[in-house]
């Protein structure tokens, strides 16, 4: 028996690598999350089981614990089980717990990358988190911490050129003033809304003024003056 978990990009399915379709290809069980985009299921054979475990603001249906224990569960009743999760599995998204939980029950797994939003939903558009000399360095930072841990380990005080927010928007009021005791009101930002699917947007603002803008999500924030460069690219690709 072997846990396959596998990262399944930023949302475009075609996005997924080739080892993780073909890890998909001989699944028994598949364990999906809320942010994989359910296209990539197609990749799992028809007499495979697929269970939804999905977590998102404000709606849990399973706690992280319940995960670890359904995992164990059906690694030890299949052959082949994959834990499917949107973007990359250890870009928060609490990859290393899982694993932990198999270590602990001595089962085997390997782990298959995938493209975390906070590349390639920036990427996808032509919008680069690090240019020559514009920006030489990129700091990813969640925006909606765990409420129960005894101190944050968010302090917003990052020196790094461009700053990459993710699970962010329901926090971005009290985020951003946080980040402005660090950086202009006037630093650039653009919110990703849906990166690389069909229905992606974009939100144009500033420190300042991004909280007062609509942005649906899911949408990740990306802060420096990569966003200003990326400006001239956005207006030429819509002449």
């Amino acid at each position: 028996m072997v846990v396959y978990l596998i990262g399944a990009g930023p949302g475009d399915a075609d996005l997924i690598t080739l080892k993780a379709v073909k890890a998909l290809n001989k699944a028994d069980v598949v364990l999906y999350d809320y942010l994989a985009n359910e296209e990539i299921l197609a990749h799992a054979p028809e007499t495979s089981q697929r269970i939804y475990v999905g977590k998102k603001a404000g709606e849990h249906y399973k706690t992280q614990d319940e995960i670890n224990d359904l995992i164990i569960k059906q690694a030890r009743n299949n052959e082949n089980v994959v834990r499917l999760k949107g973007g990359d599995p250890f870009v928060f998204g609490r990859g290393g717990e899982e694993i932990l939980a198999l270590m602990e029950h001595d089962i085997k797994f390997e782990v298959i990358p995938g493209v975390t939003s906070a590349i390639g939903a920036p990427t996808s558009l032509g919008l680069p988190v690090t240019h020559r000399g514009v920006a030489t360095s990129l700091t990813i930072v969640t925006g909606h911490e765990d409420p129960t841990k005894p101190e944050s380990q968010v302090h917003w005080d990052y020196t790094a050129d461009t700053l990459i927010i993710l699970m962010g928007i329901g926090n971005i009021r009290e985020n951003t003033a946080e980040i402005m005791k660090y950086r202009s009101a006037d630093t650039p930002v653009c919110a990703i809304e849906s990166g690389t699917l069909a229905n992606q947007n974009l939100v144009f603002g500033t420190l300042g003024d991004i909280s007062n803008k609509k942005i649906n999500t899911p949408a990740i924030l990306v802060i420096g003056d990569v966003v200003s460069m990326y400006k001239d690219i956005y207006n030429y690709q819509g002449d």
